[in-house]
């Protein structure tokens, strides 16, 4: 009979509890990093939106204007009414609203209700935002056409990133 030692051998399976924990911050930092981009880019991706609609509202006024043969007021004057201030070439007031004519399916700027902008991109329930007619632009109205170089609306978010520069 052969006799052999043999020594067990104690195999080590598995992780220890440092190298776990590890495992675990590397991974939180990785998604804490993904969650500070994904803020990011989405307020990049809202204030583009806002930006599209208020270039869109823009070119609306400015394009119903043109079509109407309607004056556009100076820069620098003050704005009245759209239906007061403003006739076509035959001197006859127009007799719908602005933004009637502006916002709402199938015009300048698709709208899901006629005459009202559409919703602000950024809008929760939580943290509500507008798109307003133009304090300088618009009077704050969105019955006035604004001055060639005035916006006709604005965001109540980011309004330095919009207002046109030389604007204030």
């Amino acid at each position: 009979m052969k006799l052999t030692n043999i020594k067990s051998k104690k195999s080590n399976k598995g992780i220890t509890l440092i190298e776990l924990t590890v495992v675990i911050l590397v991974l939180l930092s990785l998604i804490s990093v993904l969650f500070i981009g994904a803020r990011a880019w989405l307020r990049g991706s809202d204030r583009a939106a806002t930006a599209l609609i208020i270039r869109n509202a823009q070119i609306g006024v400015r394009s119903h204007s043109n079509l109407l043969g309607l004056t556009t007021p100076a820069r620098g004057t003050t704005n009245d009414s759209y239906i007061n201030l403003f006739t076509d070439a035959n001197g006859v007031a127009p007799t719908g609203l602005l933004a009637t004519e502006i916002f709402g399916a199938d015009r300048f700027v698709d709208a899901p209700t006629v005459g009202t902008p559409p919703e602000h991109p950024a809008n929760t329930t939580a943290d509500p935002h507008v798109l307003q007619a133009s304090a300088v632009g618009a009077g704050g109205s969105l019955e006035n056409i604004p001055a060639l170089g005035d916006i006709y609306l604005e965001s109540d978010v980011d309004t330095e990133f919009f207002r046109p520069s030389g604007l204030q």
